[in-house]
C-alpha cells in the first residue's frame, strides 16, 4: 500500500492547480475574479496560424540565379548548330540567318529567365512576387514577367513563325528547344532559413490583463475572449507554481491524496470483501493496476500528447470486474478516476466521460458467457462516450450544431480500441497471481475440452451425471445469487476422478457383475472415497484453476458413507468399526457455490434410485436429501440462509420433474 502511494506521488506532476472549472459560454458561478498580477493574454490556436499564414504570404520566396545555365546553353547551341546543319538541307547562304535568329532568340529566353512555379506560394493560377538572387544582389520580381519551360518553347515557337527568312520552321524550334532550362532555381534552404527566422518573431501574446483588473464578474457569461484571459492566467499560475512553488509542500498534498483513496479502498474491501482483504496477492494484483494506470497518466501529462483520451481508462474497471466483481470495478474505477481529476484539464468532464463509460464497461459484462461480449461492450464504451461528448459540446456551445469539434471524438476511438487490450492483461494477471477470471471458467465449460472429452469416453454415466449437476446446481446459484459459471465448472468437473476406476460407481456399471461384491465394505468405501483425492489430483496436473478444485475437495463435506457403513455394521456386529474409515476427507462447502453443488450432485443421485418417480416421491426425497445435510452441519461454512435453502428446493423439484417426465394433477 505504502509503495503504491509512494510510486504514484512521485509520477504525478509537481505544480499547483488552478483552482477554478470554466467553460465558454457558460455562466462564471464564482466570486468576481481580479488579476493577482499582471499577465500578457495568450493567442489562440486559431490566431496564431493566422499570424503564421500572415508571415507566409509577406516573405517572398528566394530564386537563384543560374548564370551559367545561360551560358553553357547558348554555347551548346552554337555547337549543335553546326553539327545539325548538314541535315537540314538549306541554302549555305541561309546557315548564318538560321544562326543568328536562334542565338537571338535564346538569349531572349535567358535574359527575362526560366523558372518553375513553387505551388506553395502560387495561390490558385496566379503569379506571385519573389526575390531574384544575382550574386549578392537581390531583386524583386513577380512570375509574370519569366518564363516557364511552358511559356518559353511557346515563345520560340512564336519568334520563328515571325521569321520571314527561315523556311524550315520545324527544324529550329526544335534546336532552340533543346537549349532552354531553368536558370532561376528556387533556394528552399535560404527560403525557409528566412521563414523560420519571422516566425521566431512572431509574438504568442496580444495584450496585457494589468494587476488589479477585473477579468470577470461573478453570473457573466463566459466569452471567447474572458476565456483566453483565464486560459492565460491558469498558464501563468501553473508555470509560476512550476518553477517558483514549494515542490515538497504539492508532494506532501499528493501523499495525502493518494494515501487517503487507498485508505478508503481497503476500507472498502475489509468491510465488504474480507476474503480479497486477506489475500496479498489479490491486493497486490489491485494496487499494482491502480498504480500502472496513474503512472500511465502522469506519463502521458509529461509527454503533453495532443488529447488525454488517447489514454484507455476503462482498462482498469474491465479488469477488475472479469478478475473479481462489480461493485469492486466500480469502486476502484471512481477512486482512479478522482485522483486523475486532480492532474487533467476539465476535471469535472474528465470524470462525468470516465465515470460513465467504466459503468457501461462493468454493467456490459455482467455476465460473462460469450467472447463476443467482449466487442459488444467495446461499441457500448464506444457509444456512451459519443453521447457523453455530444452533450457536453451542446452544452458548451449553447446548443448549436455548427462548432462542434468532431474531430476531438477520434481519440475515444482509440481509447476503445486500447481497452481490448484488457483481455490478453487479464490472461497476464491470472498467470503471476494465480486467479482465476470468467474467461478461463468460459473456456474450461467447453465440454469439447480435453479432460471433460476423456471423462465422457472413460466415465459415460459420470459425464452424463455431471451435466445433470451443472444444470441443477446453474438453476438454483442464479436464483439465490452467486457465480454461475463457476458453479457449472465445478459441477462438470466434481466427480473427474471417478476415472481411475469408472466401473465402481454405480453409473458406469451395466446390469452385469458388482466389482464391490468381492470387496470388504472397508476396501469399497475407499475406493468410493479416493475418487475425491484423486480428482483434485488429476485437476491439478491439468491445470485447473483452484477454485475449481474446491468443488472436487468439499462436493461431499466430511460426510458418512453409510451404505457401507451400515452394511458392515449389519454384518459384523461384534467387530469395533472406525468410522473415518467411511468418512469423506472433506472440507465441508465455505461458499455458497460450493454449498449448492453438494445438494445438486446429492438430489440428481438420489433420484436415480427412484423406481417410479411421481411429485411426491421426488418432493419427499429432495426434502430428505437437504435436511440431512443440514443436520450433518455439511452447510454451516457456506452462507447459505433458509431463505435460499427453500428456493433451492422448489427448483431442484421443479427440474427433477421436468427431467423425469412427472405430471402434476391439478385440482380444477
Amino acid at each position: 500500500m505504502v509503495l503504491c502511494v509512494v510510486i504514484v506521488t512521485l509520477s504525478l506532476p509537481k505544480h499547483a492547480r488552478f483552482k477554478y472549472e470554466y467553460a465558454k459560454g457558460k455562466v462564471w458561478m464564482n466570486k468576481d475574479l481580479v488579476s493577482p498580477y499582471s499577465f500578457a493574454i495568450e493567442k489562440t490556436f486559431e490566431e496564431t496560424e493566422r499570424d503564421k499564414a500572415d508571415i507566409y504570404k509577406s516573405i517572398l520566396p528566394v530564386y537563384q540565379n543560374d548564370t551559367e545555365v545561360a551560358s553553357n546553353e547558348q554555347q551548346a547551341f552554337i555547337a549543335d548548330f553546326d553539327v545539325r546543319w548538314e541535315s537540314a538541307v538549306e541554302d549555305e547562304k541561309l546557315k548564318e540567318a538560321y544562326k543568328e535568329t536562334g542565338g537571338r532568340i535564346l538569349e531572349a529566353v535567358y535574359q527575362r529567365g526560366v523558372m518553375a512555379y513553387n505551388k506553395r506560394h502560387q495561390q490558385g493560377n496566379s503569379n506571385y512576387n519573389f526575390n531574384l538572387l544575382t550574386g549578392n544582389r537581390a531583386v524583386q520580381t513577380n512570375t509574370a514577367v519569366v518564363f516557364t519551360i511552358e511559356t518559353a518553347l511557346r515563345y520560340v515557337e512564336e519568334q520563328v513563325e515571325k521569321a520571314t527568312s527561315i523556311r524550315n520552321k520545324a527544324w529550329l524550334i526544335k534546336l532552340i528547344s533543346d537549349h532552354i532550362q531553368q536558370n532561376y532555381i528556387y533556394d528552399e534552404r535560404l527560403s525557409s532559413k528566412i521563414e523560420e527566422e519571422a516566425l521566431k518573431n512572431l509574438s504568442p501574446t496580444r495584450g496585457m490583463v494589468q494587476k488589479g483588473e477585473l477579468i470577470i464578474a461573478n453570473g457573466n457569461i463566459i466569452t471567447q475572449d474572458v476565456y483566453q484571459k483565464l486560459e492565460s492566467l491558469k498558464n501563468t499560475y501553473e508555470d509560476d507554481s512550476k518553477f517558483g512553488g514549494d515542490r515538497k509542500i504539492i508532494f506532501f498534498g499528493q501523499l495525502l491524496l493518494g494515501g487517503l483513496i487507498v485508505t478508503l479502498l481497503m476500507i472498502f474491501l475489509r468491510l465488504f470483501r474480507k476474503d480479497i482483504f486477506e489475500d496479498n496477492r489479490k491486493i497486490s494484483l489491485i494496487l499494482v493496476v491502480i498504480t500502472v494506470m496513474l503512472v500511465s497518466l502522469s506519463w502521458a501529462i509529461s509527454l503533453k500528447i495532443p488529447n488525454l483520451y488517447y489514454i484507455p481508462y476503462c482498462i482498469v474497471p474491465i479488469i477488475i470486474r472479469i478478475l473479481f466483481d462489480t461493485r469492486l470495478a466500480l469502486n476502484i474505477h471512481l477512486l482512479v478516476v478522482l485522483v486523475a481529476g486532480f492532474f487533467v484539464p476539465n476535471s469535472f468532464e474528465f470524470a462525468f466521460l470516465q465515470v460513465t463509460s467504466g459503468m457501461v464497461a462493468i454493467y456490459s459484462i455482467k455476465n460473462l458467457v460469450k467472447r463476443e461480449q467482449f466487442l459488444i461492450s467495446a461499441l457500448l464504451i464506444l457509444t456512451n462516450y459519443f453521447v457523453a461528448y455530444l452533450g457536453i459540446s451542446l452544452i458548451r456551445n449553447n446548443g448549436t450544431m455548427d462548432s462542434i469539434e468532431w474531430e476531438n471524438f477520434v481519440p475515444f476511438i482509440f481509447s476503445v480500441l486500447l481497452s481490448l487490450l484488457a483481455y490478453p492483461l487479464i490472461y497476464a494477471f491470472e498467470r503471476v497471481f494465480g486467479l482465476t477470471s470468467e474467461v478461463t471458467l468460459m473456456e474450461i465449460t467447453n465440454t469439447n475440452s480435453k479432460l471433460l472429452r476423456e471423462l465422457s469416453y472413460k466415465a459415460p454415466g459420470t459425464f452424463q451425471h455431471s451435466l445433470q449437476v451443472a444444470n441443477l446446481a446453474e438453476a438454483a446459484i442464479f436464483n439465490v445469487g452467486g457465480n454461475a459459471l463457476l458453479v457449472r465448472a465445478g459441477a462438470l468437473y466434481h466427480d473427474i476422478g471417478k476415472m481411475e476406476n469408472p466401473q465402481y460407481f454405480i453409473e458406469n456399471q451395466n446390469k452385469g457383475q458388482n466389482p464391490h461384491d468381492s470387496l470388504s465394505y472397508e476396501a469399497s468405501a475407499q475406493i468410493i472415497i479416493r475418487h475425491v483425492t484423486k480428482g483434485a489430483e488429476i485437476a491439478r496436473k491439468n491445470h485447473l484453476p483452484e477454485l475449481v478444485i474446491d468443488f472436487i475437495r468439499t462436493h461431499h463435506g466430511n460426510t458418512r458413507m453409510d451404505y457401507f457403513y451400515q452394511s458392515f455394521l449389519k454384518n459384523f456386529p461384534e467387530k469395533f468399526v472406525d468410522e473415518n474409515i467411511f468418512r469423506y476427507p472433506g472440507p465441508i462447502p465455505f461458499s455458497k457455490e460450493t454449498g449448492v453443488l453438494m445438494l445438486a450432485d446429492s438430489v440428481e443421485a438420489a433420484s436415480r434410485s427412484l423406481k417410479e418417480p411421481d411429485a411426491q416421491s421426488i418432493s419427499n426425497l429432495v426434502d430428505r436429501i437437504i435436511d440431512y445435510k443440514l443436520e450433518q452441519g455439511q452447510l454451516n461454512n457456506s452462507n447459505i440462509t433458509l431463505k435460499d435453502i427453500a428456493t433451492i428446493r422448489t427448483i431442484f423439484k421443479n427440474m427433477l420433474m421436468s427431467i423425469y417426465h412427472v405430471r402434476i394433477d391439478y385440482e380444477i
